[in-house]
């Protein structure tokens, strides 16, 4: 009855009331399944900026979720009932706890604090449901290979759609940019994702107990995922992929990681020592970025004339002056696009700049945290990529179970490629990225606590999700 009075009054929201009373239901007793809904509407959130509804930056359907988990997730923590405390003590766990301790720090220092506590409030709902919740119900290997199917089966229908829509202005690059709208914003976050999913899809087709009709759509998303990729013109997700393949290989040869770690620091000392010598044979590369994917590849390493190539050189500029000015605590989480624009110098403006400074983030996972969150903030995230990659490494060499072994595989090479990909933009406060991100290094938690060995694990009594 309240419900028909609220819409007579053209209140329409009061339509959805019976299914926020069943999501409410279901994120205590049956916590499984709203994880997966918000991994089935992943791909297919749309921001509301998108459709000029207030100005409102928020993901639906998935954001109101994460949120009401995120809340329903500390009511069970504070009572008691929560999940496997196992999780709680990983080592990755524990450095999140920094991570999310340092940016609150931060964002009492910050320029504008609303827009910090926006930043934080979205980095939380993001870890406690992709790693904290993910990294629970992933003790099932089954539920790890669910969560790659789910999200896979609409992001292929959004490839689809974006193909097709491009497929109507002759697949030229210009067109590529935005094609992809309204379900992603560009074509890098469009890319960068896909990119994640490409060793996902990959590993999935040499695991021998899977259904043949499971089989068959691993292989025509594999197809889908691929012409996506190739089509999105996103370069940085091409060499994100070129670097998954090297990692690849280094896994086959079995080299230490502690190896690996000592090549890249000797690889860096030597990079700048010859920094100068690097950059003056980079400028000599005047290819443009082109409609034509040879000619588009060659323009990857075209900082000389390239306007996508020196923007993000500005970008980056402008992140290193502000972090000078604020070495230690930043300028508050999520304010760089707010006030990078006064740092920008004359001689780096490109013709896609803008003075006003409204042209978005830091265009890196790295970069970004530095000016933000100060020193400490881009070392959190690489700390964070070190102990992904030493977990990725270990559980590599350790497990013994060929298909559980692939999974893992496929989650650290997918989610390399993000770490890859952060060199040159950043996504982690978007859903679409967010997800999987998380969701690939519980799967290296999850790995580690309960597949990693051929003992069986009890599950805690008191879990949420069961009734408990």
């Amino acid at each position: 009855m309240l419900q028909a009075f609220a819409i007579s009054r053209e209140f329409m929201f009061a339509a959805l009331f019976p299914a926020a009373l069943l999501i409410v239901w279901a994120a205590f007793f049956k916590i499984e399944f709203v994880f997966f809904t918000i991994v089935l509407f992943t791909p297919l959130s749309i921001n509301l900026e998108k459709l000029a509804i207030g100005g409102v930056g928020i993901y639906l359907p998935t954001e109101p979720l994460l949120i009401g988990l995120l809340l329903m997730f500390l009511l069970k923590v504070f009572s008691g009932k929560s999940i496997d405390r196992r999780i709680y003590n990983h080592p990755i766990s524990y450095l999140l706890y920094v991570y999310i301790g340092w940016m609150i720090i931060t964002t009492v220092n910050s320029q504008l604090p609303v827009v910090s506590l926006k930043f934080v409030a979205t980095r939380l709902w993001f870890i406690a449901t992709a790693f904290f919740i993910a990294t629970h119900l992933f003790r099932s290997i089954e539920n790890i290979r669910k969560f790659f199917i789910i999200y896979m089966i609409p992001l292929c229908v959004v490839v689809i759609y974006t193909v097709a829509r491009h497929s109507t202005f002759g697949f030229d690059k210009d067109s590529a940019h935005w094609v992809m709208e309204p379900f992603f914003k560009d074509h890098t976050s469009y890319g960068a994702v896909l990119a994640m999913f490409m060793p996902i899809s990959l590993g999935l087709l040499f695991i021998k107990r899977i259904p043949i009709y499971t089989r068959i759509f691993i292989i025509v998303a594999f197809v889908i995922l691929s012409t996506g990729t190739i089509l999105s013109y996103t370069r940085a997700a091409w060499i994100s992929l070129v670097g998954a393949a090297a990692i690849f290989v280094i896994l086959q040869t079995r080299i230490k990681f502690t190896t690996l770690v000592m090549s890249f620091a000797v690889l860096s000392i030597l990079v700048l020592l010859n920094w100068t010598n690097i950059t003056m044979g980079l400028q000599q590369n005047k290819q443009e970025s082109s409609d034509e994917l040879g000619e588009h590849v060659t323009s990857i390493s075209n900082v000389s004339s390239d306007a996508s190539n020196l923007e993000r050189l500005n970008r980056w500029n402008c992140a290193l002056e502000m972090w000078r000015q604020k070495p230690l605590l930043g300028w508050g989480p999520g304010t760089y696009q707010f006030f990078y624009a006064p740092f920008q110098r004359s001689q780096d403006l490109t013709i896609i700049s803008t003075r006003r400074g409204d042209g978005g983030n830091a265009h890196s996972e790295y970069l970004g945290p530095l000016c933000e969150q100060g020193v400490p903030g881009m070392a959190l995230m690489i700390l964070l990529l070190f102990f992904v990659s030493a977990y990725g490494f270990k559980l590599y060499y350790k497990i013994k179970n060929k298909d559980v072994r692939i999974v893992v595989l496929s989650a650290y090479l997918g989610l390399m490629t993000y770490y890859i990909h952060g060199i040159l933009n950043n996504y982690l406060d978007t859903d679409k990225a967010s997800i999987p991100f998380w969701g690939f290094t519980a799967i290296l938690v999850a790995a580690d606590l309960y597949h990693s060995s051929d003992k069986s694990t009890t599950q805690d009594s008191q879990v949420i999700g069961e009734g408990h």
